[in-house]
């Protein structure tokens, strides 16, 4: 019986000391979200992510996220808290969130941070954003085309090089099939408000735009579109499937599942290094949703040629000749604008109105 009991014992305390290793063996990943996961588009497209990294580790992960957090000393104590909470790996996913995680990262040198659109890195800060302007440019070639008013409205978020690059994306193609086309912008200063996103299609339409293109989040502009009747939009982010037979004729859907697993991978096996990402859709990071029947045959394969050239390499949506908005020369006739200018951008290309917010 003492044999026994002593083995018993022994049995014990190896399950006990092993019980630490089990529990390290799980990789933690954290995402914060700057909207709720139900907003339809930008932080419904990153928790899909999310789940896709559950889908592919399963119990080897646990993942954790926090929604609707504010860009400010708000998300440094969120994501402050996710580290002292043992996330291996945190994904902070708006531009509002660079400084804050830059900061928790020099308290948390163990711990890999990813932040989604901004610019700056550190040995465990590495950064990632999809290059959107690609999928405005085959936007702006449809709104051009199916535009009746000659005015498309333009919803922005909050103005930063990422929103600018999306305009003059749009503006340059729809202005090469439509040399009458007028845009009007109207800027809301957040990413993720349904009501002040309804007002601004609103004020759009009843300005003559029967277009809506958004860098908002929600699909508050669409419902407008439909309210309205007789005005096209696009889903941002999402495919926004559920306005498919209404106003909704396309969509830019960003797929970040393929990075946030590769990611995760690498902290797991140990391969983690800072990197800087930026993808289009050629890596499939930005997918271009289903062109609806309610745009015309040829100019569905219009668009559909220009996302293919794009892909491939062949075409770049920022090739010259073009002037920015004051009429000085930018880009000489096929040459094509550097990452860093398109990264920095602060200026509107020639033939926009109005100036950009500071």
């Amino acid at each position: 019986m003492k044999k026994r009991t002593l083995l018993k014992g022994a049995v014990a305390a190896l399950a006990l000391a092993a019980t630490p290793a089990l529990a390290q063996d799980k990789t933690k990943v954290g995402f914060v979200y700057v909207g709720p996961v139900g907003d339809g588009g930008w932080t419904y497209e990153h928790d899909q992510g999310r789940k896709a990294v559950e889908a592919e580790f399963g119990d080897a992960v646990e993942t954790v996220y926090v929604e609707s957090v504010p860009e400010g000393p708000d998300a440094e104590r969120v994501i402050t808290q996710m580290a002292l909470d043992g996330a291996d790996l945190i994904f902070t996913t708006s531009f509002g969130y660079m400084d804050p995680t830059i900061n928790v990262a020099a308290k948390f040198p163990d711990v890999k941070f990813e932040h989604a659109t901004g610019y700056k890195t550190a040995p465990n800060v590495s950064v990632y954003s999809a290059r959107f302007y690609e999928g405005r440019a085959v936007q702006g070639t449809i709104a051009g085309r199916m535009t009746k008013s000659n005015v498309i409205g333009y919803i922005g978020s909050v103005p930063i090089p990422e929103v600018v690059r999306g305009i003059n994306s749009a503006y340059i193609h729809a202005k090469k099939v439509n040399p009458d086309v007028q845009f009007k912008i109207v800027w809301v200063f957040e990413w993720f408000n349904p009501a002040k996103e309804a007002d601004a299609a609103k004020v759009l339409i009843e300005q003559g735009a029967d277009v809506i293109l958004q860098h908002t989040d929600s699909t508050a502009p669409l419902a407008a579109a439909a309210e309205a009747g007789g005005v096209i939009g696009f889903g941002q982010a999402s495919d926004m499937a559920e306005y498919k037979d209404g106003p909704r004729v396309s969509s830019i859907i960003d797929n970040w599942a393929p990075y946030y697993i590769a990611r995760t991978k690498a902290v797991m096996d140990g391969t983690w290094e800072s990197t800087n990402t930026w993808d289009g859709i050629g890596p499939g990071m930005v997918g271009i949703g289903e062109i609806t029947d309610k745009v015309p045959a040829e100019v569905k394969a219009e668009a559909e040629a220009l996302a293919a050239s794009i892909a491939s390499g062949e075409y770049h949506p920022f090739t010259g000749p073009l002037k920015k908005q004051d009429g000085s020369d930018w880009l000489a006739e096929g040459e094509v604008a550097d990452d860093g200018t398109l990264a920095g951008m602060n200026f509107y290309v020639e033939g926009l109105e109005g100036d950009i917010p500071q």
